[in-house]
């Protein structure tokens, strides 16, 4: 037929038409914040490259979580700044860390609320790597003894999932079987499955005090260039024994995004980094766009891929958006 039967613009003219036929939506319950939790009390320390958020002690987490609850946002994860680093990361799966701390306060405070967390050992080494160093290498399988004990501690102090981050080989399964052993077969493991050496994490290193001393971490993280070899490793962690999966960051790779969704049917993850979230920020603050539509359109584009649900910095300010 000939042009004007076919008018595309017919249903865009007003916003309830839009609303109507809008193919991706959005919802508080697909975001998880994450929180930077540290030592102290009363402390609300504001991060210099992420304005807006803060490392919190236990007492301001605790306030800040029931803000997150009354918001309906889906969840936290939870990121622990020790008191003491070592190169043993003993912080990481100590019964009495900050993490595990934590937990504990808020299964007592704030209930509800899902609490993930992260498992790895970056924030938690004096030296700043994800692992055991042995001369200038992360040791891949003494690492795994750490994070299993991490995860075990996480999941008895009141975690309901844990979602080891590091990118060692078969942490996934050393992890479950661990939580099994332990007496947890029902707590879940969210795999940082694709996780990307990428230079969007800058932000993050300040607010979680985890910058590597020495070198990088490109022998572990995956490299940019890659898009099979992701495909291999969630594959790789589903036989493991992973629930859910996750891609990171979010927006460089939402070509990641979308493959995992169209191969793997478990619940799959996006984290929109540190370095996404200060990008839009930082250009709303030079005027150079309007941040309420690049919050929104950011964690659109993001479900749109094929994300079932989003870490993001945005989640409270989002969830505001949208109410």
């Amino acid at each position: 037929m000939s042009f004007p039967v076919h008018r595309m613009r017919r249903v865009r003219s007003t916003e309830a038409l839009r609303s109507l036929v809008r193919e991706t939506r959005l919802a508080p319950s697909q975001f998880i914040l994450p929180l930077f939790v540290c030592p102290g009390e009363g402390v609300r320390k504001e991060i210099g490259s992420m304005p807006g958020n803060f490392q919190l002690s236990i007492d301001e987490l605790v306030k800040e979580c029931a803000e997150v609850k009354s918001l309906g946002i889906g969840g936290i994860i939870l990121f622990g700044i020790p008191e003491v680093k070592d190169e043993m990361a003993s912080g990481a799966y100590a019964e009495s860390g900050i993490v595990q701390r934590a937990l504990q306060a808020l299964r007592a405070e704030v209930s509800g609320l899902l609490l993930i967390t992260d498992v790895c050992n970056c924030e938690y080494t004096s030296h700043g790597h994800c692992g055991y160093v042995r001369g200038n290498e992360v040791d891949n399988d003494i690492t795994l003894e750490w994070l299993a004990k991490s995860a075990v501690s996480h999941a008895r102090a009141g975690a309901d999932i844990v979602a080891p981050s590091d990118m060692m080989d078969g942490r996934v399964g050393a992890i479950r079987k661990a939580l099994d052993e332990a007496g947890f077969p029902s707590t879940p493991i969210l795999s940082y499955a694709a996780k990307y050496a990428s230079v969007f994490y800058g932000p993050f290193r300040e607010a979680a005090e985890s910058a590597p001393q020495f070198g990088d971490r490109r022998s572990y993280q995956m490299d940019p260039s890659n898009a099979r070899e992701a495909l291999r490793e969630i594959e790789l962690d589903i036989a493991e024994g992973a629930d859910m999966i996750m891609v990171k960051p979010a927006m460089p790779y939402l070509d990641i995004v979308r493959q995992a969704r169209e191969r793997f049917d478990l619940p799959l993850a996006a984290y929109q980094v540190s370095g996404e979230f200060s990008m839009i920020v930082a250009a709303a603050q030079n005027g150079w766009l309007d941040r309420n539509r690049a919050v929104l359109e950011s964690l659109t584009a993001i479900r749109r891929a094929g994300a079932d649900f989003t870490l993001t910095y945005f989640a409270k300010e989002a969830a505001r958006l949208l109410a």
